[in-house]
């Protein structure tokens, strides 16, 4: 199994792409199991859905919680997946496995129309308007993360086609579309605005400062926080607000999964799967709110 657990960490890092972080973290999962196999006599080729069900219940009775027992089922499928295709096991063995469910947590998200009010609310006509205005419409455009937003440069924004390239977790690199709200947003800003922000030091960050250097992530929370507070909005306003709000309307309005996968960014669709869980309980709402028996 060493030798395996080896080329799958090499496969994660030069094919994959994914970060060091995440490597390591798969690589503690794989050395628990490692370990257990080890002490159980167990040969990898004699490893079933059985024995690692076994695994994960050992691992659960060691006080491993059950986001950490999430963690370890993915690797173990994205593992044996990895052997399966490799022809190193008949079977993909780990793909019966169920998950446990992690209670307690869901993504917030607040409505369109509250979004809706934040974004108008912001007067263009005053200073940084069009900036900060720009800068939110994008993040509810696109669902991209803080750091994504902060690195994006304006090479990477294609304005006719109205899409930007986002290099993310893993230095894995995907298209994102924007749409015509904040498309306009942004054209406004780069036109009428950034022009004026930029010194010899400004570097080709779509988002500047004052100072002509690139936005910070802490000067961008307190840019949401403080036009949220403009906005007598009192629900608690944060920049990963607005990804779980992309994703989630997106979702209440039929938008496949897989493809609301693929313009978050993330590796595994069961990272994605938790909206679905937002969309049933609001569902599960309307029903109680309107339905005569509910």
């Amino acid at each position: 199994m060493d030798g395996e657990i080896e080329k799958f960490i090499m496969y994660l890092a030069v094919e994959r792409g994914l970060s060091t972080s995440y490597q390591s973290s798969v690589r503690q999962s794989l050395d628990a199991l490692r370990q257990w196999a080890a002490d159980g006599d167990h040969l990898l080729q004699d490893i079933g859905t059985e024995e690692l069900a076994s695994f994960v219940a050992k691992r659960k009775d060691e006080s491993l919680g059950n986001s950490s027992l999430r963690i370890l089922v993915v690797h173990l499928k994205v593992f044996f997946r990895y052997l399966t295709s490799k022809g190193h096991v008949i079977a993909d063995v780990a793909e019966p496995l169920i998950a446990p469910k992690v209670e307690g947590y869901l993504p917030d998200t607040v409505s369109v129309e509250l979004l809706t009010s934040l974004l108008e609310s912001i007067d263009t006509m005053k200073r940084l308007g069009k900036r900060d205005r720009a800068l939110l419409e994008l993040f509810y455009a696109s669902g991209l993360r803080l750091s994504e937003i902060c690195q994006l440069r304006l090479e990477h924004y294609d304005s006719e086609e109205a899409v930007v390239r986002v290099t993310g977790k893993g230095n894995k690199t995907r298209l994102v579309p924007v749409g015509d709200a904040a498309r306009n947003a942004i054209e406004m800003y780069l036109r009428a605005e950034r022009g004026d922000l930029v010194t010899s030091k400004t570097s080709s960050h779509v988002f500047i400062s004052v100072r002509g250097g690139a936005l910070s992530t802490d000067r961008v929370r307190s840019i949401v926080k403080q036009r949220a507070s403009n906005a007598g909005i009192e629900t608690k306003m944060y920049p990963h607000l607005f990804r779980h709000c992309f994703a989630t309307h997106l979702l209440e309005n039929g938008a496949d999964l897989r493809v609301i996968q693929e313009m978050l960014g993330h590796a595994d669709i069961s990272t994605t799967q938790i909206y679905t869980h937002v969309d049933q309980k609001r569902l599960k709402g309307l029903h109680q709110q309107f339905h005569p028996r509910g």
